[in-house]
């Protein structure tokens, strides 16, 4: 056999005896990975950077900021559930505003002879309880006449007595007021108009008010 015929049986015979090797050769172990997962720290948070702005608290205050309604009405004639219910009205529609509450006295005459009611009842009563002995003390010897009329009914004398002089006593403190004063300018008098304001009427007329006054004041800084 030449060398040719050795180089063509040969090389065939090796190459299936190198597969023969490599299919009982059991495979090397896979080297490590070297792939690791490299964790970076995170840099520091600069505070200034978290500098966010922060919303303010207003320092303007509601539509009636820096505004006074008084509501002067009548304590004797039971006004004031009236002048409480607009004052809760009034602070939910101009947040705010100061809504003050005080009683609208009567006439000084009225009030004087207010002060003369309780003498009057408190006489009557003495008169018919020791009359006797208090007409000869003021220079009168015999009651008169009436005396004897109150005395037939002492307890239903005195009762009445005292009720007129409650009901006398009520008619001159009251004064039937029910004024609304807005920044010291008068909106609404029960006075002139001879009735209550309604909670939509008195809600207008406060606003237009508060309104004419911010136009005035806006006024006044441009002038100045």
């Amino acid at each position: 056999m030449d060398r040719a015929q050795l180089l063509l049986v040969g090389l065939p015979l090796f190459l299936f005896v190198t597969d023969l090797f490599n299919l009982f050769t059991p495979p090397p172990p896979k080297p490590p990975s070297h792939h690791h997962h490299t964790h970076r720290p995170k840099p520091p948070l600069n505070p200034e950077t978290l500098d966010i702005p922060l919303q303010k608290p207003s320092t303007i205050g509601g539509i009636g900021y820096g505004s006074t309604v008084n509501i002067n009405f009548c304590a004797s004639c039971s006004y004031r559930g009236t002048a409480v219910a607009m004052k809760k009205m009034l602070d939910t529609q101009f947040p705010g505003i100061d809504v003050i509450l005080d009683n609208y006295p009567p006439p000084l005459p009225k009030r004087l002879l207010s002060k003369v009611v309780p003498v009057f009842q408190f006489g009557v009563i003495g008169i018919i309880m020791a009359g006797e002995q208090i007409f000869p003390m003021i220079g009168i010897t015999t009651p008169p006449p009436w005396y004897y009329s109150l005395r037939a009914n002492k307890f239903g004398s005195m009762a009445t007595a005292w009720l007129l002089g409650n009901v006398m006593q009520s008619f001159l403190q009251s004064s039937g007021a029910f004024e609304v004063y807005c920044n010291g300018e008068l909106v609404f008098s029960k006075l002139k108009e001879g009735r209550f304001p309604g909670e939509i009427e008195l809600k207008d007329l406060v606003g237009k008010t508060l309104a004419n006054s911010r136009v005035t004041d806006n006024l006044g800084v441009v002038w100045s």
